[in-house]
């Protein structure tokens, strides 16, 4: 029988939800970095560039299909998408993975 390992789950500190307008409409994120953002009121919270519906994963599938970054800026320029904001995306996620791994229990 295989030992149980014990998961320990941290929490991450909270991010602050900020509140502003945008085109005459309140907004409310919460700031991953300067152009990616976690909106509770857009596309179910999940990561999108700040102001718009386009979200992160979209845009990373693309480069992993070997999209170019001004391929896909190009292709969503109506989302005012940079390519800033798009090495941006890919920094948070390779964080992310980086962090994800450090999570994983050490061998026994």
């Amino acid at each position: 029988m295989r030992p149980k390992t014990k998961i320990s789950h941290h929490k991450s500190p909270r991010i602050e939800l900020v509140r502003e307008m945008f085109e005459n409409e309140p907004y409310e994120y919460r700031s991953l970095g300067q152009h990616v953002v976690s909106a509770p009121g857009v596309c179910g919270g999940r990561p999108t560039f700040k102001y718009s519906r386009l979200e992160v994963s979209t845009v990373l599938a693309l480069i992993a299909s070997g999209q170019t970054i001004d391929e896909v800026v190009q292709a969503y320029s109506l989302s005012h998408l940079t390519p800033e904001a798009v090495k941006e995306a890919i920094q948070l996620a390779d964080q992310a993975l980086v962090q994800s791994a450090q999570m994983l229990p050490s061998p026994a």
